[in-house]
């Protein structure tokens, strides 16, 4: 039986497994049933193809989105791998010629609709063949928890029930903690078989950026892009048409995509997006589900998103090739009132809910840390890093701390004289001395606190809140946004303690489109000439063969060839992405293109070194762990990299992570500072919660032993079980 390494280079044309891969397709193929929770662009579809092409028998995908369906089978197609798809957008004809090359046993893979596997039709030929695995994509949509449940799944349960002895597979990009708990309580897994990557996207540049001219900000934004694919996602249908007829008037080529065309339309205008004869789409939400085109190079939030979870996803079809991809979210207050009065008209317990999610969407939004810690702790997940250097929050110059202790002790001062029934908005006008027409309703002009805010401005006052909201001084009332102050609040005003802060309004990187640092040197120094020859090439095979273009080849692998110049097969197979059914197919069109632009341009082939992924921050964790098993020491790394301790061992812990083994842990049980019994006991915390992430185990532990230690025994514990 071929292994899992040799089909991932010889079928797939990459190198390394991504982090986690190659444990889940193990799992798998132990016939282990498995949870996958892994972000878009992370390499799901991976760990169900290749199981697939390794088992004996038929492996069913089940999936709700009739484009992913389509679009999954067209990649194995062009890779040489026999894959069907049976939903309702196919002709009776084609129908039963799919069902007749999964009977015949020559197409190992089958995609279908939740609704399609539970008819009679399908269930008679499934019983009929050997069915290994049963892999439910979307998985999300098992859970009434979940942002986008759907009874049908509920029903794959009794699927699973009458396959008893086909593996199976959940998976999904976004997932909560209750959402992972309820998907493996529907499904009778043991949480030893869930597999957890990290939720950070390290390619994606994240900003929010004050919304102040929209369509002048997003025009200015588009500059830098000229030539590139992007979404824009806008909140009502109105909107999408607005925006896109202005950026048509402006010589873009862009579509629009929402519920409110007809299916016609809506079809050509997203096939236009994916092939590249259109460069933008601008379109509600419903667009993008099951959109698997990887050059996307930017998305813009043209409005406020309604969840954390809508806007990870959304920002998710950026950069799923790995290059370096700009997300930007336009963000004011009034579309924070728009979504809240939609959510007014909906009946409990669906009404709080969309609160608390409006709540930690704002939040988001109005906070000054790093954009990766709230969005990843959303997930139930630690970023230990204090500066990622691709946010707009980390991006920006340090500003600069000064006292605030007056401004807030008469910000939280008026909350509380107001009675703690109102929101910023109101108490500022209470401070700035205003005599509008609710502060003469509750005779607020009376208070101690009415006017003696003057010295500032109003949106200096709408920063200073927020401040003392992330401070924990003020509490913010998810529903009417309603201020009370906390105890820490209380206790501040009476101890008259320190509080350090900013008057002026925080410093944004608002230069949309900023410079990005590249994942890698072939992503910075790639010939921008001979990729835009490759890339027409790629147009026109697409053409010819009615697909997609990253179908051939995706971007990664076109600026790979535009940095290294291959000039013969061997040369050409070392590209990411190139497997040798491609390469057959395709291989000397493009050896043909460069060979002849190197020859004009007096260019020679660049060696790329073969099994090993550059040592840029991303695939660091690599180097670091290799060179700590070569026995150099914790404060040597430390000093090459320029780096604390914290982050060298979060590195190796990502090393064991992805199945590699570390050297002895005797010099790293030294750092604990904990007892023997101490630390026997967060091992026992970690047998029973597992070590994928340590906000469990801490509070577990009623948080008596810090994340410093944690992070310690995790690889003590690692090493151990190794």
């Amino acid at each position: 039986m071929l292994t899992s390494e040799t089909i991932l280079k010889t079928t797939f044309g990459y190198d390394t497994f991504k982090p986690l891969q190659r444990e889940i397709i193990n799992n798998v193929m132990a016939r282990r049933d498995t949870l996958v929770i892994m972000p878009t662009g992370g390499g799901k579809s991976l760990t169900y193809q290749v199981p697939a092409l390794m088992l004996d028998g038929l492996t069913v995908v089940v999936s709700p989105l009739i484009a992913l369906m389509k679009d999954q089978v067209e990649q194995l197609r062009a890779l040489g791998v026999s894959a069907v798809f049976l939903n309702s957008s196919l002709s009776p004809e084609e129908y039963q010629t799919n069902m007749d090359s999964v009977k015949s046993g020559r197409s190992k893979l089958l995609y279908v609709a939740p609704e399609t596997l539970l008819t009679p039709r399908l269930f008679s030929l499934l019983s009929s063949l050997k069915l290994d695995l049963l892999a439910i994509d979307e998985a999300h949509c098992i859970s009434e928890w979940g942002h986008d449940f759907r009874p049908e799944y509920r029903q794959l349960v009794d699927v699973r029930r009458k396959f008893p002895s086909a593996v199976c597979m959940a998976l999904t990009a976004t997932a909560t903690p209750r959402v992972r708990t309820d998907i493996m309580s529907s499904l009778g897994f043991t949480q030893s078989n869930e597999f957890l990557a990290s939720f950070n996207r390290e390619n994606l540049f994240i900003e929010v950026t004050p919304k102040k001219d929209p369509i002048s900000q997003t025009l200015s934004f588009l500059q830098n892009f000229k030539d590139q694919s992007g979404i824009i996602y806008c909140f009502s249908r109105r909107q999408v048409d607005e925006l896109a007829a202005t950026l048509a008037r402006y010589k873009f080529s862009v579509r629009p995509y929402h519920a409110g065309l007809e299916d016609g339309e809506r079809k050509r205008n997203q096939e236009a997006f994916i092939r590249d004869d259109a460069q933008i789409i601008v379109a509600t939400i419903a667009f993008g589900m099951g959109i698997n085109k990887p050059n996307v190079r930017f998305v813009i939030h043209f409005d406020l998103p309604k969840s954390v979870e809508s806007y990870y996803q959304e920002i998710g079809r950026a950069g799923r090739d790995g290059l370096p991809s700009h997300c930007l979210l336009l963000y004011s207050y009034g579309d924070a009132g728009k979504i809240k009065y939609f959510i007014e008209q909906k009946e409990e317990p669906e009404r709080s809910a969309s609160y608390q999610h409006l709540e930690a969407m704002t939040r988001y939004a109005e906070g000054s840390i790093c954009r990766r810690k709230p969005l990843l702790s959303y997930f139930g997940e630690t970023y230990s890093q204090e500066n990622c250097g691709t946010c707009d929050n980390c991006g920006a110059e340090p500003s600069s701390q000064t006292d605030i202790t007056i401004p807030a002790q008469k910000f939280l001062s008026c909350v509380k004289r107001s009675g703690e029934k109102f929101g910023a908005g109101h108490i500022i006008d209470i401070l700035l001395g205003s005599e509008n027409e609710k502060i003469q309703k509750y005779n607020h002009q009376t208070l101690s606190t009415y006017g003696i805010g003057r010295e500032l401005t109003k949106s200096q006052w709408m920063h200073i809140s927020r401040q003392l909201v992330e401070r924990g001084l003020l509490n913010q009332e998810p529903a009417y946004r309603v201020l009370s102050v906390t105890a820490r609040g209380l206790e501040m005003l009476k101890s008259r303690e320190q509080v350090k802060g900013q008057i002026n309004e925080a410093k944004r990187s608002e230069r949309s489109g900023a410079r990005i640092k590249s994942t890698s040197a072939e992503e910075a120094e790639y010939d921008k000439s001979l990729f835009t020859l490759l890339r027409n090439k790629r147009k026109d095979l697409a053409d010819a063969s009615n697909v997609p273009p990253y179908v051939i080849f995706s971007d990664k692998t076109l600026v790979q060839m535009a940095a290294y110049f291959p000039q013969d097969k061997d040369s050409l197979l070392n590209m990411s992405g190139m497997g040798r059914v491609k390469y057959e197919r395709y291989g000397a069109d493009f050896l043909t293109i460069i060979k002849e632009y190197c020859r004009e341009n007096k260019i020679e082939e660049k060696y790329k070194s073969p099994m090993r992924e550059k040592d840029d921050a991303g695939r660091r964790y690599m180097a670091v762990g290799e060179a700590y098993n070569a026995g150099e020491s914790l404060e040597n790394l430390m000093a090459r990299y320029g780096v604390t301790a914290d982050t060298i061992l979060n590195h190796l812990a990502r090393f064991m992570m992805a199945g590699n083994p570390l050297r002895s842990a005797e010099d790293l049980i030294a750092l604990s500072k904990l007892t023997p019994d101490q630390q026997q006991k967060v091992f026992i915390a970690f047998d029973e919660l597992g070590a994928d992430m340590l906000k469990p185990i801490h509070e577990k532990l009623n948080a008596t032993v810090n994340y410093d230690e944690l992070k310690i025994l995790r690889l003590c514990y690692l090493c151990e079980k190794n």
